[in-house]
Order: structure tokens, then sequence, then C-alpha cells
């Protein structure tokens, strides 16, 4: 009787099963797509109780999750109310009071095109936070182009605008990029080509290569407007994609094969050394395993293997 009553009193656990969609995502992303609109505190509250796990242990928000990882939360009428019965439109990465950064589809402009009835990442973001917290207006910190996916941070005042921007023109983002190039690239190799009359330098590590061409992680060491993709065709390996600068197209597929991986940086606000992946969106994950002939999980296990994103520099933009 009292081994039942123990059980009846056990709390309730909702339990999810990682996928391939959130692999390498930070646990306060995955939490905060799960519940899009509920505060902060109560964000923080739950992970800082132990009302969420990962395979049974209490993680850090920073922690980075992978696929067939078990999240589990305790069950609570409130916690219930809170989450979303369907994914939000914008994947978030990371949020705080200062800035909130998206994982940006492939194809999706950053901010409003000449046809006005076209979806923007600028839009979408401040109605999606004006209806949850009666604000709305958005600055970029970072820019990427339409054909670009992956993380974008947006300020939430002038204020953090200011300091983000100082930031990044003194200090710079440090990023790893992925790409899918056409032909064969040596194992690692650096692209030193000027641009606009200044120096600019691309370090690249090759992660598959296939019939179809090359998976290379991608370090711009300098800043340059379009440099990963000026520097590729310069070296006569154009990415996938990239009609602009002479990447074969792929039909079906929005955008090119060019995704802003991980973004580090220095929080000028409170001093944090922040690091934001962004796990691939779906539509680049199934372009990859196509074109690289590898199996999805291990594609994945390869993007865990990457080593990290060179220290800052200052940026023009992507």
């Amino acid at each position: 009787m009292q081994g039942a009553l123990n059980e009846a009193i056990l709390p309730r656990m909702l339990t999810y099963e990682i996928s391939a969609h959130d692999h390498l995502r930070r646990v306060d992303s995955f939490l905060r797509n799960l519940m899009p609109t509920a505060q902060f505190s109560y964000l923080k509250k739950l992970l800082n109780t132990g009302h969420l796990t990962v395979n049974g242990a209490a993680p850090a928000a920073e922690q980075l999750l992978k696929q067939h990882n078990l999240v589990q939360l305790k069950e609570s009428s409130k916690t219930v109310a809170f989450i979303a019965k369907e994914p939000p439109e914008l994947d978030i990465l990371f949020e705080d009071t200062w800035i909130i950064c998206f994982n940006k589809a492939p194809g999706l402009p950053v901010h409003r095109t000449e046809d006005a009835s076209e979806a923007n990442l600028v839009d979408l973001a401040e109605s999606f936070l004006k209806r949850r917290d009666g604000t709305s207006r958005l600055r970029p910190v970072n820019r990427l182009d339409r054909g670009t996916s992956g993380a974008i941070l947006l300020a939430k005042s002038a204020v953090a605008a200011g300091m983000f921007g100082k930031m990044v023109q003194n200090e710079g983002l440090g990023k790893l990029y992925l790409a899918m190039v056409e032909g064969k690239l040596p194992e690692e190799g650096m692209i030193d080509f000027a641009l606009d009359g200044k120096e600019s330098q691309t370090r690249y590590l090759r992660l598959s290569q296939g019939s179809s061409g090359a998976l290379v992680a991608v370090y711009p060491l300098t800043g340059r407007m379009h440099q990963i993709r000026q520097h590729f065709k310069m070296l006569g390996r154009p990415i996938l994609g990239d009609k602009r600068y002479g990447g074969r197209p792929l039909p079906g597929f929005t955008g090119h094969l060019l995704h802003s991986f991980v973004t580090q940086l220095v929080h000028p606000a409170t001093g944090e050394a922040l690091v934001v992946p962004a796990p691939l969106p779906a539509p680049l994950l199934q372009a990859l395993t196509r074109l690289t002939g590898l199996k999805e999980e291990t594609l994945l296990k390869r993007l865990e293997q990457i080593p990290p994103a060179e220290a800052p520099s200052p940026s023009e933009a992507e």
C-alpha cells in the first residue's frame, strides 16, 4: 500500500524526444520555443529548480541538446497553459531583455522588399513581440542575405542597438558557417583574396566530399560584404544555389546552401560569453543529406565534431 501511495504522489512528467530539427540547440532555446509566451522569470525558475531535466539530469541553460535526448518537464496547470499548440512561426535561438536571436529560414528576407506583400523577418518578429509583450520595435544587429539561413540578432531598444552595434563594429562576432560548394576541395584551406581593396581571409574545413560537391565548415577571419560567397566563387567553387555568384541552381530549394551555424560574442550589457548555435532548418537538412549522400544521423554527428568559431572580428555584413 505504501508503494502504491508513493507512486500516486510522484509528479507527472511531460517527455519530449529531441529530433534532428533541435540537434545542437540550447536548452533555453528549446524551452522558449516550447512556451513562447511565458515570462522570462518563469522559464528561469523551471531551469533553476530542476523542473526540467535532460536525460534525467538538470541542465544549464546553454547546454546543447542532441538528437534522441529526452527532455522532461514537470507537469502543472500553469506550464501546460504556456505550452504552444504549434511551434512559433519564427525559431527563437536566444532571448533576454536586450536582444532576441532568430534562426532565419533560407529565402526569407530580413527587411521589407519591393513586393509589399512578401513576408520578412523584422515584420514577423515585431508582430510576434507586439502580441506577446505589447512592444514591437526591433533593430537588426547583424545581417544575412535573403538566401542565407541561420542566426540573426535583433536589438529590442535603441539603447541595445547602440551597444550591440558598437560591439560588432569594434570587436565583431565569432562566426562559423556551413556551406555546400561545387567541385572538390582539400581537407582544409585558406582563401586570401582582397575584396574592394581590403584584406579578406576565409578559412574552411571540409566535412564531406561527394560527387555533388563538398560540405565545408567556414570561418570568416574578416568581415567583408558577401565575403564567403565571393571567396568561393573566386576559388572556382561557388556555393550551390547561389545564382548571383555562379552557383548551380537547386530546384525546389529556396535560397542557397550557406548557413550561419554558430555565432559567439561577449554580451556588452552582461559581460557574458554568449554562444548561439542555429540548428539546421528542415529544408537545409534535407538538401544536405541528399547532396552529401550521408545518412541524417551521420551528418548530425559530424556537426558535433566541428571545431568552434574563430575569435570575433569586426564585420561589415555577411
